[in-house]
């Protein structure tokens, strides 16, 4: 690998240290003061709860919306070092790129996604999600005040797209506008780089956890991937890196050669025959479909019925209306001057939660533990038959 500099950032580095807020200065610089912020945000521990892929949080083994960010922080490291770019802003973009991951990951993207529509609320997209995280409904309603670098770098990095190569649109946009950022460019080199970053990080992992799983063989790759990018993630992980490095410039960009692109393409199709389109993954989608439309339902019903009165919250004696109750109290007003009403706050506060907190509401709606307690303070509560 060759340490190259031909790529130059368009914007200032003033416009890219822009905050909403203006803040004085502080011995970790700009951008990774942004990276402590993110890391310290509620939004960012919760990603270690997180579906990536496989819905497995038992298994410390396969990988974790956590996970998964951290190695997008440190692709992203090592191939900016290689172009002579700025570590600390790719750092901080990967560690904030998903921070607006739902949970059970891309199915319940979808599904939230469709729920929003059908409530006429407009799509829901994670990256736009995470960017409102920042701006807005972290740190109680305040956002984490980030620069316009990460902030740009968050809402551009759509990792789903695959394309050989990236060029940078180095205008300053109005990011907290509703139009969809997934077909923006990015703003920065850095921020393309996360883009790249996303997509090397999941290939191979998704690969190494389905054989883990035993949903696909080890041996299974097409020849062609496996003799060009390899076999095992790291080996994948290191070809691509090296690759990027080589072959960016500043007239394509940033970018793979035509050779290593072909066989990523080639993956990718194979992944997503074999791993996502998989009996096991698509029997997802049906159950946690009824689960997040349960919760949906649940938390809508309770809010046009009891507005802001918190003792019909704990009439319903279950952690979850009363949880959301104390949500809704906190946010109400912020609610009300960022967004003008409380339309999204259900799905706000949905999208946020864990696989297993999710799982717990789920539990809670539908098992009345209190009434359960009454029966077991009854002389005759576990023996009906005694009279």
């Amino acid at each position: 690998m060759q340490v190259k500099s031909s790529l130059v950032n368009g914007l200032s580095l003033q416009q890219m240290q822009t905050r909403r807020s203006k803040r004085g200065r502080d011995i970790r610089g700009e951008f990774y003061r942004d990276t402590t912020a993110i890391i310290h945000s509620s939004s960012f521990r919760r990603l270690k709860h997180k579906t990536q892929v496989f819905f497995a949080p038992s298994n410390d083994h396969i990988c974790t919306r956590m996970e998964h960010v951290l190695h997008v922080a440190s692709i992203a490291t090592a191939i900016c070092r290689g172009l002579r770019l700025d570590t600390e802003l790719a750092w901080a973009i990967g560690m904030g790129h998903d921070l607006g991951h739902t949970p059970f990951g891309h199915v319940g993207e979808q599904i939230l996604d469709m729920l929003m529509k059908k409530h006429g609320l407009g799509s829901f997209e994670h990256e736009i999600n995470s960017l409102r995280i920042v701006d807005f409904l972290a740190e109680h309603g305040k956002g984490l005040n980030l620069t316009y670098a990460v902030r740009d770098g968050i809402a551009t990095h759509n990792g789903e797209v695959f394309q050989r190569s990236i060029k940078i649109d180095p205008v300053v946009r109005h990011l907290d506008s509703n139009i969809s950022q997934r077909d923006a460019l990015p703003s920065t080199w850095e921020a393309a780089v996360v883009r790249f970053s996303d997509q090397i990080a999941y290939l191979g992992r998704d690969f190494e956890d389905a054989c883990r799983l035993a949903i696909i063989d080890s041996d299974s790759l097409p020849d062609n991937v496996a003799r060009t990018l390899g076999r095992r993630n790291g080996e994948i992980i290191d070809t691509l890196v090296n690759d990027i490095v080589d072959t960016s410039n500043a007239e394509q960009g940033v970018c793979f050669s035509e050779k290593v692109f072909e066989a990523v393409n080639e993956m990718k199709e194979f992944n997503y025959n074999n791993i996502y389109k998989s009996p096991l993954l698509q029997g997802y989608g049906k159950y946690f479909t009824r689960l997040l439309c349960l919760i949906v339902d649940y938390l809508k019903q309770l809010l046009e019925s009891n507005g802001m009165d918190e003792d019909l919250y704990k009439e319903e004696r279950n952690m979850l209306a009363v949880g959301f109750y104390h949500y809704l109290a906190e946010m109400k007003d912020s609610y009300e001057n960022h967004d003008g009403n409380l339309d999204r706050l259900v799905f706000d506060y949905i999208a946020g939660m864990s696989d297993n907190f999710c799982l717990d509401c789920a539990n809670e709606i539908l098992k009345p533990e209190h009434l359960n307690d009454r029966i077991e303070q009854s002389l005759t509560g576990k023996w009906f038959d005694v009279r």
